[in-house]
This record gives C-alpha cells, structure tokens and sequence, in this order.
C-alpha cells in the first residue's frame, strides 16, 4: 500500500461533451496536478492518444487505471423529506422510488445521504429527516464499466460526477462564507439536470428534458439551412456567434428554469442570484451569458483552486492555474476531493 502510494494517480470525468484527463504527483495523500489533458466525447482515437500522453508511464495490464465519474443520462440526484416513522417499513423505500421518483428500486443502485453533511444515511438510527438519493441504474453502470474498459481505463472507482462536483460546490461556498443559493447546471445532449445548492448542500434538483441538441432545429429553422445535419455542424463547429440567437435558442430551456426557480424561492423565501455552467464546451460558452441574461441572473465565479489546496490537499501548479480555473474543469477537480476524503491518509502514515 505504501508503494502504491507513491505511484502517480490518474482521474478521468466522461461527460457529453468532452473526456478530461488528469495525472497527480501520487495515487494518495497529498495531490500535485502534473498534467491533465481533453478531447472531444466519443472520440476513440482522440482518447486514445490523450491517454497515452497523460501516462508517465506505462502500464503492465495495458489499461490506464484511473478514479473516474461519470454522468449517466438516467442519473438520479433527488432531495427529499423522509417519514421518520416509516423508513423501518420495508416497503417504504420501494414506494417512494416509484411514486416520487418514477423510477423501480430494484433496477437502481441507490445510495442516501444526508441533505446537510454529505455522510451516509443511517438508517437504523434514523435521525436525519433530509437526504438525497444518489443513483443509477445497474444496466447503466455495467454498461458505463464496459464503456470504460473499452477505451483502455480500468476504473479503480467509478463515481457519479454530479455528486461530487456539488459537494465540492457546497464546501467552496461555505468555505467563502456565501450563504446565497446558486442555480447549477449540467446541460448535457439531450437533458439539463439542474439543481440548487448552497453552502448547506443540495436544495432542489430536477432533470429537465431539453439539451444542446434540442437547439439544433431552431438553428436550422432560423438560419434558413436545408436539413438538420448542417445544422447540427455549424452548431458545433464555432464558426459562427450564436450569442444574437441566444434568447431563440434557450427559450424553451428559460421557461422550464424559470418554473423551478419560482417555485423554490416562493417555497423557501430565498432568493436564487447565480448560475453556474459546468461541462460546457469553450464552443457553447455562449449558452452561460444567453441563460444568465435570460434568467436576469448573474454567473457564478469560482475559486475552486484555493479550496482545493486549503480544504483537500490538492495542489494546482500555477502553469494548469488558468486552464482548471474554468467551470468544465469543476467536476475533475471535485472528483480529486473526494477521492481524498474518502482515503484519508491515517495520522499513523504521515510520520
């Protein structure tokens, strides 16, 4: 164990629109950033050689083996209020998943944790009336698994992205002293999961049923293109603003946040003022300042590198400072937190 150690420690995130890669100065302990790299989702070839860049080197089983997260389309991250009289009942849980949730229980792997600290429910104590259920269809992960080994990392851990990134969002926020909720989104393909955090964790999460690809026919349709292919093309070639088309192209997007956003503030009396973007592309940056101007909202600006440094021991030389500051960057980083917090290195060790 001490050897391994010593080894030098590979993350990787895998999301719809991009893989990012980073290697640390160890597996455990204290983390110096010593290379990360990225490349277009779905991609072999480009992952492909950003592995073989990021190795320093190679491995004996051929595969790079890796802490990874995910972000699986039917990923559930959902708060909610427990009957304390109830959770003892064993068809309790199972009721829940399908009248609150729509989803079978035992088709997921589900995990609880409490809404105000991050550590796993108890449920024979029972004492925490807020948690949030974490978790993703078994088919899902087996297929995630495959999907992983298929492109040469052997996952050493595979988390759920999301979890992590608004963990560390909580602690970062908590850590600067704001107490005001922020709207997070993770604009994938085909869905928005979108949540509200603050510096007590997780408020309210919804998935939304629009994505990037939604806006590619309102491209097509308000550039006059002949099919949707070309569109789809130009939408993602950045060789064109869309910054004027913004408000056309996030509109069904704005009502839906709109909606979740009233109903928490008038539930709760508190005010959302930021919004944070992650996973977005430098290609669609646009859709951050078209989403935060039609939600008259501001973004949300980060010092996840301090935090790191100060609360996880991770360390950002100043060379990547730039490059990691950026929001897509966000989830890598938490998956670094929390791969430390959940191997902390014993006092016994350190001497």
């Amino acid at each position: 164990m001490l050897f391994s150690r010593q080894l030098p420690g590979y993350f990787a995130e895998f999301n719809d629109h991009s893989v990012l890669l980073a290697r640390t100065s160890v597996a455990l302990g204290p983390l110096v950033i010593e290379d990360v790299r990225e490349c277009p989702a779905k991609d072999s070839a480009a992952l492909a050689e950003a592995i073989e860049q990021i190795q320093s080197r190679k491995s004996p089983s051929g595969f790079l083996h890796a802490v990874t997260s995910l972000y699986p389309a039917r990923r559930l991250i959902r708060r909610h209020s427990l009957d304390l009289k109830r959770v003892r009942e064993p068809a309790y849980f199972g009721e829940l998943c399908t009248q609150q949730f729509r989803i079978e229980q035992d088709k997921y792997a589900l995990a609880l944790i409490n809404a105000d600290d991050g550590a796993d429910f108890d449920q024979v104590k029972a004492t925490q009336k807020e948690v949030v259920f974490c978790g993703l269809p078994f088919e899902d992960a087996e297929a995630a698994q495959q999907m992983l080994l298929d492109s040469g990392i052997y996952p050493e851990r595979m988390e759920l992205g999301s979890v992590a990134m608004l963990g560390a969002l909580a602690g970062i926020l908590a850590s600067s002293g704001s107490k005001a909720p922020v709207l997070v989104l993770e604009i994938g393909a085909d869905l928005t999961h979108s949540y509200i955090v603050s510096s007590g964790g997780i408020e309210a999460s919804r998935p939304i049923q629009q994505g990037v690809d939604a806006m590619v026919p309102v491209v097509q349709k308000e550039l006059g293109l002949n099919d949707e292919e070309a569109a789809r093309k130009l939408f993602y070639a950045n060789t064109f603003d869309f910054t004027g088309m913004g408000p056309q192209l996030t509109r069904r997007l704005l009502k839906e946040l709109q909606s979740s956003i009233g109903f928490y503030e008038v539930q709760t009396g508190q005010s959302v003022g930021q919004v944070l973007t992650t996973q977005l592309s430098p290609k669609l940056a646009w859709l951050e300042s078209a989403i935060t101007s039609g939600l008259g909202l501001s973004p949300l600006r980060l010092d996840a590198i301090s935090w790191l440094r100060n609360h996880a021991g991770v360390t950002v030389p100043e060379a990547l400072a730039a490059t990691l500051a950026e929001p897509r960057w966000l989830g890598l980083l938490a998956l670094m937190a929390q791969h430390q917090s959940a191997h902390a290195v014993p006092a016994e060790e350190k001497k």
